[in-house]
């Protein structure tokens, strides 16, 4: 009994001596720093073998939110485009995937609202039931972010008072604290995945962690929420990820794909996956 409880005890301070050890590597991490335009800055790095053990690359566009720019919606019904493609048109400062979507048909499976007009409903479960994805939000009033835990109700998002709302998820992170989280394997496994956060300053941040590669494996949520609190956000959601996850910004090079695509199975940025809807940052000077 006494050598298990001193096996209990050793195994303890290794998960504790891991644990911060990586957050020495997110709090220390070196950044390739971009400055995009007053007020937006993009930040790269990678990590090698000293993050969960794994090799990452990680994308993070800062944003201040301030009356010269607004985030919006933008998305197709039936047709799926790029994400670059989505910010181009749309002559956006910068273009994140956004939430889960039918690649037979097109459209979201989530709940999407665009200035005030519900364009797609939730698809639920065969029993009913409310996908992972769907039991969180984001809201944008008046170009403003918010992040949104479902309340429980059935009908919850007709109720939420914005011009845009998309149902994603799950949340990850409220107030500084963590939300639940179940082990199901759209929670453990790792993949690419794309996130929205907010931090001090009434800051946004889309962010991408490139995966499925031997240079970049990708993050649980449960790393990626640790991640997230590392960094001092406050909140954050999780957006559709795997093959969907890109980061593009207008004007920078590689046609403005500035993460790591991985549907085409190589380390470049041409391996985007056609998407049905993303989150923009606009210029509302232009």
């Amino acid at each position: 009994m006494i050598v298990l409880l001193r096996i209990a005890l050793v195994l303890i301070g290794c998960n504790a001596a891991f644990a911060q050890t990586d957050s020495s590597a997110v709090v220390n991490a070196e950044w390739l720093t971009t400055k995009i335009s007053k007020g937006v800055v993009l930040k790269r790095t990678s990590f090698t073998q000293n993050l969960f053990a794994s090799n990452q690359y990680i994308s993070i566009l800062e944003i201040k939110q301030k009356r010269r720019y607004a985030i919006d919606l933008a998305y197709e019904d039936s047709v799926l485009r790029t994400t670059s493609d989505f910010g181009k048109t749309h002559k956006a400062v910068a273009a994140i995937n956004g939430t889960f979507f039918n690649m037979a048909k097109g459209g979201s499976v989530d709940y999407l609202r665009s200035d005030g007009s519900v364009i797609n409903n939730n698809i639920l479960n065969k029993d009913g039931s409310r996908a992972l994805h769907q039991k969180a939000a984001i809201a944008i009033k008046k170009g403003k972010l918010s992040l949104l835990q479902w309340d429980g109700s059935a009908n919850w998002e007709n109720f939420i008072k914005a011009d845009d709302v998309m149902a994603t998820g799950p949340l990850l992170l409220q107030d500084k604290s963590y939300v639940f989280l179940d082990s199901s394997a759209f929670n453990t496994a790792r993949h690419p995945r794309s996130l929205i956060a907010k931090g001090r300053r009434n800051k946004v941040y889309f962010i991408v962690i490139d995966g499925r590669r031997d240079i970049a494996e990708g993050m649980s949520l449960f790393e990626a929420r640790k991640v997230l609190k590392w960094l001092k956000l406050s909140d954050g959601i999780n957006l559709d990820g795997g093959g969907s996850s890109t980061l593009w910004v207008a004007e920078q090079d590689f046609d403005g794909v500035v993460s790591y695509p991985s549907d085409n199975k190589k380390w470049d940025h041409e391996g985007q996956r056609k998407v049905a809807n993303v989150i923009l940052l606009k210029n509302n000077k232009r």
